[in-house]
C-alpha cells in the first residue's frame, strides 16, 4: 500500500508534523508487519477500507500543532464509499451511519444547532479537531478484521506524544474502548471527557446529555484558546471542503 512505506522513513507519506513525531514508528517489526499484512492483502484481491491515500487522513488534516480535541474511535467504516480517513465521518453524499445520527442529536441539544444534512466532518478536522480510529483500515463488510495488525499500538503512540509534547488538549472517549485506550491521559494537562458509545445499541446509559461540545469549548476558552465551531456547514460547503480534504491526502500520497 503506497501511503505505508517500512524501507524508507524519507519517502513516509504523511503530514510534515506528524512525520517528525511518528516516523521512528515505521521502522519498527510491528509496522513492517502491518505494512505486509495490507500488501498481502492487496494482492489477495481483498477490498480495504479506506484507499490507501486516506489511512492517515485525520493527521493529514489536522497538523500536531493544530490539535485542539482529540475524538476517539474504534475502526473505519466497512460499508462502500463509507471511510474516508475521519472516526464517525462519511462523504456528504454518503447516509448518515446510526452513531453519527445520535452524536448529531446531542450536538443540537448541547448547542441547540440544527442536525446537519450531511455526515461529512472535515471543518471540524480543519479546525483542530482530530477525528482519529484506533484501527486505520478495514475489509470489506468485515467489521474489525484488521484489529491485532499493529494499527493499535501506532494509535497509541499518537496519543502518546500528543499527551507528553502538547497540553490543554479535549480528549473525547467514547466507550469503553476509547476510555482503556486513552486511560493514560495526563488529566493535570487535558481535560478528558468520558461516556458511552454513541451506537444505539449503547447511547441510552448516558451519552445523551453529557454535553461535549460545550463543555469542550468551555475548557478552551478558559485556556486561551479558539473554540470549536462545532455547527457544520451546508451540503454544498461541506462537499467543497471533503473534495480539499481529499485532495491534500492525494498529494501528500504522490
Amino acid at each position: 500500500m503506497s501511503s505505508i512505506n517500512t524501507k524508507s522513513t524519507s519517502q513516509l507519506k504523511m503530514e510534515a508534523s506528524w512525520k517528525e513525531v511518528l516516523q521512528d514508528e515505521f521502522t519498527k517489526e510491528y509496522m513492517q508487519a502491518l505494512g505486509e499484512f495490507l500488501k498481502d492483502a492487496k494482492q489477495q484481491g481483498k477490498i480495504i477500507y479506506p484507499r490507501a491515500s486516506n489511512f492517515f487522513g485525520a493527521l493529514n488534516l489536522t497538523p500536531f500543532a493544530d490539535v485542539k480535541v482529540v475524538i476517539l474511535g474504534q475502526d473505519p467504516y466497512h460499508g462502500p464509499g463509507q471511510a474516508h480517513g475521519l472516526c464517525f465521518s462519511v462523504a456528504p453524499e454518503i447516509p448518515v451511519p446510526p452513531s453519527l445520527i445520535n452524536i448529531y442529536k446531542e450536538l443540537s441539544t448541547d448547542l441547540s444547532v440544527a442536525i446537519p444534512e450531511h455526515g461529512c466532518l472535515v471543518s471540524w478536522a480543519m479546525q483542530g479537531v482530530l477525528l482519529l480510529n484506533s484501527v486505520l483500515s478495514v475489509e470489506k463488510n468485515q467489521a474489525a478484521s484488521h484489529q491485532g495488525k499493529g494499527w493499535e499500538q501506532f494509535t497509541d503512540k499518537i496519543i502518546t506524544q500528543l499527551n507528553e509534547h502538547a497540553e490543554q488538549i479535549v480528549f473525547i472517549l467514547w466507550g469503553s474502548y476509547a476510555q482503556k485506550k486513552g486511560n493514560f491521559i495526563n488529566t493535570s494537562k487535558h481535560l478528558v471527557i468520558n461516556a458511552p458509545h454513541p451506537s444505539p445499541l449503547s447511547a441510552y446509559r448516558g451519552f445523551f446529555g453529557h454535553q461535549p461540545f460545550s463543555r469542550s469549548n468551555e475548557y478552551l476558552v478558559s485556556k486561551g484558546i479558539t473554540p470549536i465551531t462545532w455547527q457544520l456547514p451546508g451540503k454544498q460547503v461541506a462537499t467543497r471542503q471533503f473534495q480539499r480534504a481529499q485532495a491534500i491526502s492525494l498529494q501528500l500520497a504522490q
